[in-house]
């Protein structure tokens, strides 16, 4: 659930004060009526930095043969752990975002991704998380996409970790 801390913002760094959810429906709204067809896509990332962990979660707007746009909320915490376990809060936070928008793109037709900033190849360390997020997207019944086809997570929101 969405609370009133959550701050996003575009790649330019405006900032918006209304939740995701009147944001992400405003601007299907405007994209449509623009006669443009658009999919979301949706992936975190996630730096670390001494003791600290920074988040970011992007909703990406694709639109078709047009460009795309975004929207990031970016959060810090204060904890160690593995790397397994830092792939699957990145996994979460990305399906938490789903989950919340969902039935707006639901009722405007429109097609989402969930991207996991995860390698296929198993010689990277993140490879270590794969099947339980590729289990965990699928299983709550979205499209999955990992590296090198996860832009969301490991272009946009790698931009604003």
């Amino acid at each position: 659930m969405e609370t009133q801390r959550e701050k996003w913002q575009n790649l330019k760094g405006n900032v918006f004060s209304k939740p995701i959810a009147e944001l992400v429906e405003e601007n299907i709204i405007r994209e449509k009526e623009m006669g443009n067809e658009i999919s979301v896509c949706i992936g975190s990332d996630s730096h670390v930095y001494g003791d600290f962990i920074n988040y970011a979660t992007a909703i990406v707007f694709v639109r078709k043969r047009k460009g795309a746009f975004a929207f990031v909320r970016k959060d810090k915490v204060l904890q160690k752990i593995s790397i397994k376990e830092r792939m699957l809060n990145e996994v979460n936070k990305s399906v938490e975002i789903a989950y919340l928008i969902s039935p707006i793109l639901e009722k405007y037709g429109v097609e989402m991704e969930v991207h996991a900033d995860i390698n296929t190849d198993a010689d990277y360390k993140s490879n270590a998380a794969l099947k339980d997020a590729m289990g965990y997207i699928l299983g709550m019944g979205y499209t999955f996409k990992a590296k090198p086809f996860a832009f969301a997570s490991t272009n946009c929101a790698d931009l604003m970790v």
